[in-house]
């Protein structure tokens, strides 16, 4: 749940160190990588949507526009946090017809997905333009956590 007047990267990486965290606790022999990623359009944070009418809801909001992709990622060893970081990127949509919102919608892929698209799915085709690293978009800036590994130690 976000904490009032919490912000899209502070909220993300709360949810990433506190998931990195739960599950180090559990396994303290073993290094932990967990992310969140969060959409934030004109001020509001996008999750995942609660259902069809939530992702139409979303996806109108995000069509013809600007927003941003946050994804934050937290390492955690023997239950205390290792590192952790987020990362931002800038996705711009083209406009979106009400008929392929619909048939979006009936492919059932925007219903897991913060701010209801994936962009390696079918959701990459309302993508026009991506200002920072595409595979934060995704659910994962890989550079960004390789470093913080190899800064860990571990080689990768």
């Amino acid at each position: 749940m976000r904490s009032p007047g919490e912000g899209a990267r502070e909220f993300a990486l709360r949810m990433a160190r506190e998931k990195a965290l739960a599950v180090s606790a559990r396994i303290p022999g073993a290094l932990v990588i967990a992310a969140d990623t969060i959409v934030e359009c004109g001020g509001e944070i996008l999750l995942k949507p609660a259902d069809a009418d939530d992702a139409r809801r979303m996806l109108r909001a995000l069509s013809g526009r600007a927003h941003t992709v946050v994804t934050a990622f937290a390492l955690a060893r023997a239950g205390a946090l290792a590192a952790g970081d987020a990362v931002e990127s800038r996705v711009t949509f083209r406009s979106l017809s009400d008929a392929e919102i619909e048939d979006y919608i009936l492919s059932g892929e925007p219903l897991d997905k913060a701010g209801a698209y994936g962009i390696q799915g079918a959701g990459g085709g309302f993508i026009v333009r991506v200002d920072g690293p595409r595979d934060n978009v995704m659910g994962l800036p890989v550079e960004q956590v390789l470093a913080a590994l190899r800064r860990n130690g571990i080689e990768c």
